[in-house]
């Protein structure tokens, strides 16, 4: 049983993932997503499809569901986590495109499409179409992340983005048999340092910011990481403040505890913060020890109002708790001690410092993962380093494809 396939994006790059494949006269993508530039990158125009599956609610697997639900009369699956998050970033990926100036490529009609479209599967849980069954399973990543198993007379794997440690929010990811892997390569190359010794040296570094007097901003990404970054704090001595569209994420992880390693911790944490719900309430958070705030990048959100008002405060410090892409404010800060804010360049004189909290497999785990689903042909995706990875997977037996955007494969 044949299977062509193509990636619309997220091929050769990390990014506005498109996973199209062609099973035995059933056309299913998987994820459909944008990249968060600026301008945005979009994927290949999709074709007609039979159905989507979404792995999960970052925007660069989910951010262009709305154009392709406005255009195909199909489903989208995906579990209950994934759809109401993805629900919320689509939503606000037009608030972004009109306040920066970009043509957004749907409008609020075609969200309002996109919900109607959604239909759940849970973990565990088989569908048919055509001649497959599919099975969820969980993907670590972040909350109601996906894998998708595509059975029939051969089986194939499609991981999305996965992380195969347990981390405080969720499970890590296991294995799942199968005789294709279609699998991310985001950290090829590239290993994390022990989590545990990672949220050691970053609460010792709030409170050695805190002893001598300053304040800490904590940038961190809307979906995963806030609500990481919050579980971490839980049992800190000093009071800290959330803002920005954590807030919005974090009230769907409590209403769906089963989704989350513990539901009863994360509602202790998250009621542990002090919420931001006005311009008094940033004020009152702008004085406070500690503050976790969007955007992770420093790309806008409320993170810039914060560091305007300590940007002279040698005493303070911003704490980066992801990776910072190529362009961003956040490695501009990183590598030359400024950020931009409206066409202005600013000088930041805080005591700036990253901490690695990815919620992708490293090069090491991507790898003993693979070993582990015994695949008879890996193909990788969403990584611009993937010949790093193929070349151990090769090592170790296994044919690897590594196809480019646009680019047709056969398994």
């Amino acid at each position: 049983m044949k299977i062509e396939g193509e990636f619309l994006g997220g091929g050769h790059e990390v990014g506005r993932l498109g996973i199209y494949l062609k099973c035995d006269g059933a056309r299913l993508l998987f994820d459909y997503g944008m990249t968060a530039t600026a301008p945005p990158l979009y994927p290949k125009e999709a074709p007609p499809i039979d159905r989507m599956f979404l792995t999960h609610s970052h925007l660069d697997h989910c951010g262009m569901i709305p154009w392709l639900t406005a255009r195909y009369d199909i489903d989208v699956v995906a579990t209950a986590m994934a759809r109401e998050v993805a629900i919320l970033l689509m939503e606000d990926s037009i608030k972004v495109g009109q306040s920066e100036g970009y043509p957004e490529p749907y409008d609020v009609n075609d969200v309002k499409i996109a919900k109607r479209r959604f239909r759940e599967i849970d973990f565990g849980e088989t569908m048919d179409i055509g001649r497959y069954q599919i099975m969820a399973h969980p993907a670590g990543h972040i909350p109601g992340a996906t894998m998708f198993e595509l059975r029939g007379r051969e089986t194939t794997l499609v991981t999305g983005d996965i992380h195969t440690i347990d981390t405080r929010l969720v499970k890590g990811a296991k294995p799942v048999r199968c005789d294709n892997l279609i699998m991310e390569a985001t950290y090829s190359g590239r290993n994390h340092a022990d989590r545990k010794d990672t949220e050691r040296a970053f609460l010792h570094k709030i409170d050695e910011v805190l002893d001598r007097d300053g304040r800490v901003i904590i940038a961190a990404f809307a979906v995963g990481r806030t609500q990481e970054i919050l579980l971490l704090l839980k049992n800190h001595r000093r009071e800290f403040w959330l803002d920005g569209m954590g807030r919005k994420v974090s009230k769907i992880y409590s209403s769906m505890p089963e989704f989350l390693l513990s539901g009863k911790s994360f509602r202790q944490a998250a009621n542990r913060a002090k919420v931001v719900r006005s311009a008094h309430g940033r004020t009152r958070a702008a004085r406070s020890d500690i503050v976790v705030t969007t955007s992770g990048m420093l790309d806008g959100g409320p993170v810039i109002d914060y560091i305007d008002q300590l940007k002279e405060d040698p005493k303070s410090a911003i704490l980066l708790t992801g990776y910072q892409v190529e362009g961003s404010n956040g490695r501009m800060l990183l590598d030359q001690g400024v950020i931009d804010v409206k066409g202005a360049t600013i000088k930041v004189n805080c005591d700036v410092k990253i901490f690695d909290f990815s919620a992708h497999a490293g090069h090491d785990q991507l790898l003993d993962f693979a070993k582990g689903c015994s695949p008879e042909r890996i193909v990788l995706c969403h990584g611009d380093q993937r010949e790093l990875l193929a070349d151990d997977l090769r090592k170790e037996g296994f044919e690897v494809l590594l196809p480019r955007n646009g680019e047709k494969f056969g398994l």
